[in-house]
């Protein structure tokens, strides 16, 4: 806790114009935006990056933003495809979310999984960047992905300890209680919808302590499901998303294969003017 005469905490809005001119995203899938689809955006997705952009660029004129991320990369693809590209933008700002596809991996090692992580920490930091970092979220709410709660949680421990070391920012999905609950994700149980991207840049933007005036989006309740309408859903969702997603780990394919970096320059954003609903069509990527 600060000193009782620091007016100031972790989720108190700085009264300061924020100091960022050069935004940089980095990542897979979460970074991209899949799940949250805007038609007239780069790669047809807005996301929790874009958010975050549209709240920084409104604060001052001279900001610019980039977003290298492309869906289904493991942690080694995005330090050699995106790393040095991410550098030589010249960023004082860089999100650096990595290595969910391989901890949801049978038989990945999130301490393997944590040395490279912390090698692109090192190399983000030199040109003295603000580096933000993300835990994992809690699997526990979801039985398509509760087995792998321990890894999520080493992985996150590992985070935490390397943004210690290397003075990093941690947005920690972890403690996001709020999007714990199936109504924040797209129908492939996997990405966030337009609602848990929303509260992704929240979060980010509490823990760079910026003042924002999103607001929280709180979705109605769920509808009332009998047990076959339930397994009848899981059976859709098998068809439509697990057996692909197997396929393509057997035929060493990504859904990112055929996709670009949907903003591969720093430039000048505009925010978006669609509007926060979460009946969105979805665009599971």
């Amino acid at each position: 806790m600060p000193p009782t005469d620091d007016p100031r905490t972790p989720y108190v809005p700085n009264p300061q114009v924020h100091p960022w001119r050069r935004f940089v995203a980095i990542g897979d899938s979460f970074t991209e935006g899949v799940g949250d689809p805007e038609p007239s955006s780069p790669n047809g997705l807005r996301g929790w990056a874009d958010r975050v952009a549209e709240v920084l660029s409104q604060q001052v004129d001279d900001f610019a933003y980039a977003n290298l991320a492309i869906r289904g990369r493991l942690i080694g693809q995005i330090i050699a495809g995106q790393l040095e590209p991410a550098i030589a933008l010249k960023p004082d700002l860089v999100t650096f979310s990595a290595g969910g596809n391989d901890v949801i991996r049978p038989g990945s090692d999130p301490d393997a999984v944590a040395q490279q992580f912390e090698d692109a920490v090192v190399r983000l930091s030199r040109g003295g960047a603000t580096v933000v970092v993300f835990t994992g979220i809690d699997t526990a709410f979801t039985p398509v992905f509760r087995g792998i709660r321990g890894k999520v949680a080493i992985y996150n421990e590992n985070i935490r300890a390397i943004a210690d070391r290397y003075d990093c920012i941690v947005a920690d999905q972890w403690a996001l209680k709020e999007v714990q609950d199936m109504r924040f994700f797209d129908d492939d149980r996997l990405h966030y919808n337009a609602l848990g991207h929303h509260e992704i840049a929240r979060m980010v933007l509490r823990a760079l302590n910026v003042p924002n005036d999103l607001q929280p989006m709180q979705p109605g309740p769920l509808p009332f499901r009998t047990w076959r309408e339930a397994r009848g859903n899981d059976l859709v969702w098998a068809r439509a998303y697990l057996v692909p997603w197997v396929l393509r780990r057997l035929r060493h394919q990504s859904s990112g294969d055929h996709i670009r970096a949907k903003r591969p320059d720093v430039l000048p954003l505009r925010a978006s003017a669609a509007p926060d609903r979460a009946d969105e069509a979805r665009d599971p990527g």
